[in-house]
């Protein structure tokens, strides 16, 4: 037996590990979502046994994922939970095309900045909204309104005592989770999230605090394949938006995190189109079970490594022990509390926001700390689709503004013509600037224009040069000589009018 799985017991505890993370994660990202308890534990079971098995990523765990909270809930207020399956299984269905078609491993492009942004956004939404949660309040539905909302909800706080012990527990679950990792390595292998969970819910029945828990039904009772009303949906424009955003979105995030979890450990490199496939298959599935949608997540992969697992049997495992917990203790999620779990999530919104990057990105790069920052503003402005399109609309920009570097050299030797010089790569983006030079050389003299130094013409630039060389030669004088870019078929010196 263990000569055929001779990593059997390295992953066998990685899974225990991995499984402790996902449980409290998998709860409170459903109930963040405004959806049933169970739709987070039907989803991180697909991502375990279904996702799990099929090839992509050998070490990185999927299941529902903080990143998609504010989504989800945006999807859920506006369509309802009866159509959230309808939305999950289209994105999945474009998720396995862009797989199949080798898309996948394009969104290794997207710029870093942008990456860095979209997950700033998310961690300032989700900690703005898990603050009233931990306090047991309703969060406006904008991520504007939830950060312009804490300080009437910190003095609606202060009012209540039953906020403030509702405060208290949340409070009191991140400070476990952080102060955990202060503790002897044998404590810290128990996860800290658990070990947050099982004090907030020991102190609640301790001391019968009243504070909100969660409301638990069998796994099989929340199940709701999507009906006919619910595909009737897809006739109208708004929802495909939705779709596209959690297409984009998770694939996005799967993928970065494969990019991530690949740096960890120096075993099978990812296999990016492939990924994209197991992860469209998963959110298949999950919504054909009208569950929350799924990503790789890199909270629960970076514990998956560094747990000591060695292949994919340790992912698979996490599933079948989040199978057999839902399945056969499911009285036991019904005793932790709301506040617990929104401390979690306050905790993980935190480590999303890169601190660190944005500062050295300030020092080195300040235009992409710029595309950064305008990222995450649009995103906690607007919503996560648009500010992600912003963000990587300004990283073009950026990017074809940076690449068009030109530079015009002009000798004039007095007599003779004049010789003008054009290197590195002309675009639209540096018309303006190469057309005044040209056009405030002398009208009367010849002008030798030599563009055997351009890596780049573009047609905009090459039309514009052409108009004004028939304008310079239409005052009587030689006309201008042009000599073409060197990658072109005709490197010689022609005459342009």
């Amino acid at each position: 037996m263990l000569s055929k799985f001779p990593y059997l017991r390295q992953d066998f505890l990685a899974s225990i590990v991995v499984f402790l993370v996902a449980v409290p994660l998998c709860v409170g990202v459903a109930v963040a979502s405004g959806v049933p308890a169970e739709l987070g534990l039907i989803t991180g079971i697909v991502g375990g046994i279904v996702t799990g098995l099929m090839p992509g990523s050998s070490l990185q765990v999927s299941g529902p994922a903080a990143g998609l909270t504010v989504l989800v809930f945006e999807a859920v207020s506006e369509f309802g939970v009866g159509t959230l399956g309808v939305i999950v299984l289209i994105a999945g269905l474009l998720q396995l095309a862009m797989g199949f078609l080798g898309i996948g491993r394009w969104f290794r492009a997207i710029s870093v900045s942008v990456v860095e942004g979209m997950l700033c956004g998310i961690g300032l939404v989700i900690i703005a909204g898990q603050i009233y949660a931990a306090a047991g309040l309703k969060a406006p539905d904008s991520g504007i309104g939830k950060i312009a909302g804490l300080p009437g909800a910190f003095a609606d706080a202060l009012g209540s005592t039953t906020a403030l012990i509702s405060l208290a527990i949340g409070a009191g679950t991140i400070a476990v989770i952080v102060l955990w990792k202060k503790l002897p390595k044998a404590v810290q292998t128990v996860p800290g999230a658990l070990a947050a969970v099982v004090l907030a819910t020991v102190a609640t029945l301790a001391f019968s605090l009243p504070v909100a828990t969660v409301q638990v039904e069998g796994l099989l009772g929340v199940i709701q394949p999507p009906g006919a009303e619910a595909f009737g949906e897809l006739a109208g424009p708004a929802i495909w938006g939705t779709i596209i955003a959690f297409a984009l979105i998770a694939s996005a995030e799967s993928l970065f995190s494969a990019a991530a979890v690949d740096r960890l450990h120096d075993g099978p490199r990812t296999e990016y189109n492939k990924e994209m496939v197991a992860q469209g298959a998963g959110n298949t599935l999950c919504g054909l079970l009208g569950a929350l949608p799924m990503t790789a997540v890199i909270v629960r992969s970076s514990a998956n490594v560094a747990a000591g697992a060695k292949t994919k049997a340790s992912r698979v495992l996490h599933g079948v022990w989040l199978l057999l917990f839902a399945a056969a203790m499911p009285w036991a999620l019904a005793l932790i509390p709301i506040p617990a779990l929104a401390g979690i999530l306050v905790h993980a919104g935190w480590k999303l926001i890169p601190f660190r990057q944005i500062t050295a990105l300030w020092r080195a790069h300040k235009g992409e700390a710029f595309i950064l920052v305008v990222t995450a503003v649009s995103i906690v402005a607007v919503n996560m689709f648009e500010g992600v399109l912003i963000g990587l609309a300004l990283s073009v920009v950026k990017t074809a503004w940076e690449a068009s570097h030109v530079k015009l050299e002009v000798i004039d030797k007095g007599a003779g013509p004049i010789q003008a010089y054009l290197s590195g790569n002309a675009t639209f983006l540096r018309l303006p600037k190469i057309l005044d030079s040209l056009e405030a050389l002398p009208q009367d003299r010849p002008v030798e224009l030599d563009l055997s130094g351009l890596h780049h013409l573009d047609h905009a630039c090459r039309t514009a040069l052409e108009s004004w060389a028939e304008r310079h030669s239409a005052t009587g004088t030689e006309p201008v000589k042009v000599t073409e870019p060197e990658a072109s078929p005709e490197a010689e010196k022609v005459t342009a009018a």
